[in-house]
């Protein structure tokens, strides 16, 4: 099943030659040194993709940042199933409109968030900014004027009440006490906040495209706050079926030809996604794991923590295909994410007219919904 998803690549993590090794006699047969560096070339006017192509001929992060845009670009042009994991405070720092683009260009196929960013998404659809700040000095007045600070970011409490009250109304809509995924809950969100939003953001955009988002965590989020206060105003019980989440998500990837990673950061959307190609199991099969993946984390891997986790160590779990081509890129995400995207966004021009999002088999989770 699924021979495809075999083919050959450039090897874990390893990109292909960029050309000979032009140098001394002693070095031309060593097949160590076939490919030189090249040093960056600055232009008075250069694109984002001109700029990583520079970039790729160079070394540490700068060549790294080149191998996420050409392995993302791979996973598209190969048609591969695409989870996409968004951790840490993505919208807040002004993440969402590259996350929208990504939906709305078909760059991702299944999105795994923490609750906390689909939270910022609808305060920001609603119209309410996040405000550029210092980062610290001035807590204790913060504090009391009641405006929170994300550290160079902040965000009055009046505003994200304003947000959280939409979310409450919005759950007293569900039908209480029937269990739902939270796919399913961000469908319906976003199919509510579009006849309302002030500007088109991730949850409205998913909604309109099919794409699905999962928040395996949802109740460490104000939309978790949202609908417990309104079981506690009115009993109306809203029921996260997060084990039909596990159950989709497996599926996908199940009946997926091949499937691709993109971390941000790491958290509970990273190993949500990781553990998906594993899951087969539970339905009697095996499937070999991602084979393509980028993360983009500044956490290390000796500390045991999974957003550090090396896709090297995913393999010893058959998370990762043997034969995957993967990068990590050890920049921060708003720097790397904008540069990556940007260059894909040029190089891939209009990919909604060659590339339709894949028929998601949800499996029997989703049966009678």
């Amino acid at each position: 099943m699924r021979d495809s998803r075999h083919s050959a690549g450039h090897g874990p993590g390893h990109p292909p030659a960029a050309g000979p090794y032009i140098g001394g006699a002693q070095d031309r047969h060593d097949a160590l040194l076939h490919t030189h560096v090249r040093p960056f070339q600055v232009k008075d006017k250069a694109s984002a993709a001109e700029i990583l192509e520079g970039m790729a001929g160079t070394s540490f992060q700068a060549r790294n940042l080149a191998q996420a845009a050409r392995i993302w670009r791979r996973m598209i042009e190969d048609g591969a199933t695409i989870f996409f994991g968004l951790a840490g405070a993505m919208v807040p720092a002004g993440m969402r409109d590259v996350v929208r683009h990504l939906i709305e260009n078909r760059m991702v196929d299944v999105i795994v968030s923490t609750g906390a960013n689909m939270f910022h998404d609808v305060y920001e659809t609603l119209g309410s900014p996040h405000w550029q700040s210092a980062p610290g000095g001035m807590d204790i007045e913060l504090g009391r004027r009641r405006i929170n600070r994300f550290y160079d970011v902040l965000a009055p409490e009046s505003d994200f009440a304003d947000a959280e009250e939409f979310v409450v109304a919005f759950a007293h809509t569900l039908e209480a006490g029937r269990p739902i995924t939270t796919r399913e809950y961000f469908q319906r969100i976003g199919e509510a906040l579009a006849p309302v939003a002030r500007q088109e953001g991730i949850l409205t955009a998913a909604a309109k495209a099919g794409v699905p988002i999962y928040s395996p965590a949802i109740g460490d989020s104000v939309h978790g706050l949202a609908v417990t206060t309104a079981r506690v105003r009115t009993g109306h019980r809203v029921v996260f079926d997060v084990i039909g989440d596990v159950m989709e998500t497996s599926h996908i990837a199940l009946k997926a030809e091949r499937t691709g990673v993109i971390y941000v950061g790491g958290g509970t959307p990273k190993n949500f996604i990781q553990q998906a190609e594993v899951a087969a199991y539970i339905y009697g099969e095996e499937v070999p794991g991602h084979k393509y993946g980028v993360q983009i984390t500044m956490d290390q891997p000796q500390w045991g923590g999974l957003s550090g986790c090396t896709f090297e160590e995913a393999q010893s779990w058959r998370k990762i295909a043997p034969d995957a081509d993967f990068v990590t890129v050890n920049v921060e995400a708003t720097v790397a994410l904008p540069l990556i995207v940007s260059a894909l966004a040029e190089e891939l021009g209009d990919v909604r007219s060659r590339r339709l999002l894949p028929e998601l088999d949800f499996g029997p989770a989703a049966e009678g919904r």
